[in-house]
Formats: structure tokens, C-alpha cells, sequence
């Protein structure tokens, strides 16, 4: 029972969170992953550095609005700038068509005070409405102006939406519910691909935020709401009261930012990121010294641009940051496999001699791969403890991993030829002795096949880790997607595909050497 013993003690450390953390001076800014959000967030947690003396933690890019929402609601995050739009159909599940924005602000303010705890402070002072967008050619060869103007041509367009925009209340299937759409060459991708569909003319039309950097850079045309069905989405910082009743500044310092962005300076804000490849830092900061609401003596936030020439010179700036995405990445697996490892393959031995129990462990651990690993990782949020941080991706990777070694470790046992068993109990070995000599040596490869394949595994799924801001490979990954920078999605796509080359080929080596010599 040792390793189960050392897996519990390892999982205490890696698992638990720490208690001095909690009695920092601290709050977390979160965004969702698009790049307004992170320019926002950043927007309020420089200003928050600048002018409290409480420390903020970023948990930026973590996924759509149930994500973020949740770890705001079970206290993983203290801020975020949300959309009232989103908080009327999404989160508070209202049919009706909204009605004028200071009447869904002041709805939606009383409303999350109410159930959630929550508050809204003053809105930023622009709306980022969605919007559906058709090629111009397109729009002028049909002659499409309005949404209304898209039955006539159902059978002849093509379209791409956002994965949330296709499964949201306020998109897709509200549009085609309040419009009696038939729209027939449909399909769901990421926001940034979506995009770059419409460019290369894969589809005609996407979903668009009409503050939408990219709208300066494609030729479409956004078409009239003309049965007016997208409510107003005024964008504002939304907090927990919690958070305010204990650092009660920040109430007045955050409505500093009250109405000083407008729908025209959001778009320049969002081109300079997205086509000029300054940082989400960088360009949050310069908003905030023009405005006056910190000084250029302000202490300036490091961060690599994403411009540059080559992809050569790009990975070479990106090294240092590379390599501690890299550094967390290994911890994130390592501590998820050594976990599985000292947990499934006693399991896995247990198993051997408990017959009518091995297929519904062995199903169990199935069906948990069945899960989507975005889904497990979001159901991670609400659990005390865990939430928006490694925990809850080292938890998630634990699970994945549980499968190939518990039926491996199972099936390598089971395997071992009957004759020998015979043979070693003839000699007079205990049971023990034999599993220890003769059955687990001899199990060796086939132990090790499924903790190759857990591993690989691992390192493939931690990219996800990013959605939920516990670090990795993932997050430029995901940062390249929302930019549609291939630049970015490259440098992390290609380290964790030699990350796991590299742990595949590193545990082939102790494969050889643990087998036993013939």
C-alpha cells in the first residue's frame, strides 16, 4: 500500500492550495479569450497596479462566457470586463429582445446583485454589439443589405460563426428563430479562423463584434439588424461585492474608466493588437498614460511584441518566454502521470485478483475519457480549492491518464503465461514473491505501453490548460488562433509536439532498461 501512500502525500502537495496566498492583498483580473477582453483586463488591472497597492493576478484567455462567469461567481476571479447583452440572454437566460441599454444595464445590475453577488461599475462608454458580416462582393452581387435580405439567397451562402456564437441564445439560434432563417451551409469554427474563412472565400459570412479590429482589414459589410434582435452589449467591468466590501477603493479607481472608450477608439485599440502585433500590455498601457490615469513614469510591462520579420527571429525573441511555458507544461504532465502512475498500477494489481470488479473500474476510467477535456476542465471551476488554476489541469490530466495504465498494468499481469505461475508456486514462492519476481518484471512492456501513451496524451491535452489560465504551451496557441497569427500558434505547437516526441522517446529508454534481460 506504499504507493498508494506516497500518491496521497503528492497530490496533498501539488493539490492543496496555498494558505499564504489567501492572506495576500490580491485580486484577480480575468478575460475571456478574444482581444478585447484581454485588452480591457489589462486596461484594469495596470490601472489597478498604478494607482492601490494591491497586487493583481492575471488569469487572462480563459475560454467563453460560462468559464469566466463561473470562476467569478465561486470566487476564482474578482473581475473581468463583461457584455450586458450577454449578461441578459446568456447568463440571466432572457428571451425577450432587451430593451434600451440603460434599461438592460440597470435590469442586469439589479439582477446579478440579487442572485450572484456580483455588480456592475460604470460601462467603459461603447457597445460591442454582434453583428453578421457578408463578403462586399457577395453583398453587392445579391444585393444584400439587411439580415432579413439572406432567406432569398439560404441555398447560395455559405457561412462560418464562432463556436459561441453558434450555441448561444444571442446568436445563431435566436437569429434563426426571430428571423426565420433557413441558412443551410453552416459550420462552426474558432472566432479568428472564422475570419480568415470569409477572406479566402471558404464562406461568405461570419458572425462579427462590430468593434471588431479586424472589420479595418476585410472588405465586409456588416448587415442591418433590421428586426432589431441583438440586444445592447454594453461592456463594463463586472465585480464580485465581495471584493469590493474588502478592497473598497477600487470601486472609484475602476470608474475612472467610466465612458472614455468609444465604439471607434475600442476598434483602434483592438487593429493595434490585432494587425499591428503590439501586446495586449503595451497597448492597454499607452490607453491609459493618453488618457491621463497614469503617468508615463509608470513602470512599463514587459512583453514580446508578436511583430518581427521571420518565423526564425520571432522564435528566437520568444525563447525566454518558451522556455517557461515549457518548464510549466513538464510540471503540469509530470505531476499528472506520476500521480496516475502510483495510483493505477497498484490498482491495476489489485484488479488481477478481483475479478468481478475489474470491468466497471476499467469502464469507469473509460467513460471519464469519454468526457471532452474543455468540458472537465471547466467542471474543475466550481470545486473549492481548485478553480481557475494548475490543480484543476494536473486533476483533469490525472483522470485522462488513469485508463491506459490501470488496463495495461491489468491486461499485463493477466497475460503472464499460467505455466510459469505454476512453476514459481512449485518452488515454494508466496504470492507476493511471484508478483514481485515473476508477474510485474514480465509485465514491464506492456505497464510501460500504456504509461507512454498516458504521457503523450498528457502533454497533448495540457495545451487546453490555457482556457482555464493554468499556464502551458497552450497559451500561445490560443493567443495565435484569436489573432489569427500562425507565428504564435507555431510556437507553441511545435515545442509541445517535441515535448512529447522527447517524454515518449525518454520513457522508450526506461522501457529498455527496466524490461527484463532474457
Amino acid at each position: 500500500m506504499r504507493p498508494f501512500r506516497i500518491a496521497f502525500i503528492l497530490a496533498f502537495l501539488i493539490l492543496t492550495p496555498g494558505l499564504s496566498a489567501q492572506q495576500q492583498k490580491t485580486v484577480t483580473v480575468g478575460s475571456k479569450t478574444f482581444t478585447e477582453s484581454r485588452v480591457l483586463a489589462e486596461v484594469i488591472a495596470q490601472l489597478i497596479e498604478a494607482r492601490t497597492d494591491i497586487t493583481v493576478v492575471r488569469k487572462l484567455g480563459l475560454g467563453g462566457t460560462t468559464v469566466i462567469f463561473t470562476a467569478l461567481e465561486k470566487g476564482q476571479a474578482d473581475i473581468y470586463p463583461e457584455y450586458t447583452g450577454t449578461a441578459w440572454s446568456v447568463i440571466l437566460g432572457r428571451k425577450d429582445v432587451g430593451p434600451t441599454a440603460l434599461e438592460t444595464y440597470v435590469t442586469v445590475k439589479d439582477e446579478f446583485e440579487k442572485k450572484y453577488g456580483l455588480t456592475w461599475l460604470e460601462p467603459f462608454g461603447f457597445s460591442n454589439s454582434y453583428a453578421v458580416a457578408i463578403r462586399e462582393d457577395t453583398a453587392k452581387r445579391l444585393n444584400i443589405t439587411r439580415i432579413s435580405d439572406l432567406n432569398a439567397h439560404a441555398d447560395d451562402l455559405t457561412a462560418a460563426w464562432s463556436l459561441e456564437f453558434l450555441n448561444r441564445e444571442d446568436g445563431l439560434p435566436g437569429l434563426r428563430s426571430h428571423y426565420g432563417l433557413r441558412l443551410s451551409g453552416t459550420r462552426g469554427m474558432e472566432h479568428g479562423l472564422a475570419y480568415e474563412a470569409v477572406r479566402t472565400g471558404k464562406a461568405d459570412m461570419t458572425d462579427a463584434y462590430t468593434t471588431d479590429g479586424k472589420l479595418f482589414k476585410y472588405p465586409l459589410r456588416i448587415l442591418e439588424d433590421d428586426k432589431n434582435f441583438f440586444p445592447p452589449y454594453d461592456c463594463a467591468p463586472l465585480v464580485r461585492l465581495e471584493t469590493l466590501q474588502r478592497y473598497p477603493e477600487l470601486e472609484s479607481v475602476l470608474n475612472e474608466l467610466g465612458f472614455r472608450i468609444s465604439a471607434k477608439k475600442m476598434q483602434e485599440l483592438n487593429y493595434e493588437v490585432e494587425e499591428s502585433g503590439r501586446p495586449y500590455a503595451e497597448v492597454a498601457r499607452s490607453f491609459l498614460v493618453d488618457e491621463g490615469l497614469i503617468g508615463k513614469e509608470a513602470e512599463p510591462v514587459h512583453s514580446i511584441s508578436i511583430g518581427g520579420d521571420s518565423l526564425g527571429a520571432f522564435i528566437v525573441a520568444r525563447i525566454p518566454v518558451t522556455a517557461k511555458l515549457i518548464g510549466e507544461h513538464l510540471f503540469l504532465t509530470a505531476s499528472a502521470v506520476i500521480l496516475a502512475i502510483l495510483i493505477a498500477v497498484p490498482l491495476g494489481i489489485y484488479l488481477t485478483s478481483h475479478e468481478r470488479i475489474s470491468s466497471y473500474v476499467i469502464g469507469a476510467t473509460g467513460v471519464i475519457q469519454t468526457i471532452p477535456s474543455l468540458a472537465l476542465l471547466a467542471l474543475m471551476i466550481p470545486i473549492p480549492g481548485f478553480g481557475l488554476s494548475m490543480r484543476s489541469a494536473i486533476t483533469a490530466l490525472f483522470l485522462y491518464a488513469l485508463l491506459p495504465i490501470v488496463r495495461n498494468t491489468y491486461t499485463g499481469i493477466r497475460e503472464v503465461d499460467a505455466e510459469l505461475i505454476e512453476a514459481a508456486k512449485g518452488m515454494g514462492l508466496e504470492d507476493r514473491q511471484i508478483l514481485w519476481n515473476v508477474q510485474l518484471p514480465l509485465a514491464i512492456p506492456t505497464i510501460m505501453a500504456g504509461v507512454r501513451t498516458a504521457a503523450v496524451i498528457s502533454v497533448g491535452v495540457a495545451t487546453l490548460a490555457a482556457f482555464i489560465g493554468a499556464g502551458g504551451l497552450g497559451e500561445p496557441i490560443l493567443t495565435g488562433l484569436e489573432l489569427n497569427e500562425p507565428r504564435l500558434i507555431l510556437a507553441g505547437a511545435i515545442p509541445a509536439a517535441l515535448l512529447a516526441l522527447s517524454v515518449d522517446g525518454l520513457l522508450g529508454i526506461a522501457d529498455r532498461l527496466l524490461a527484463p534481460t532474457r
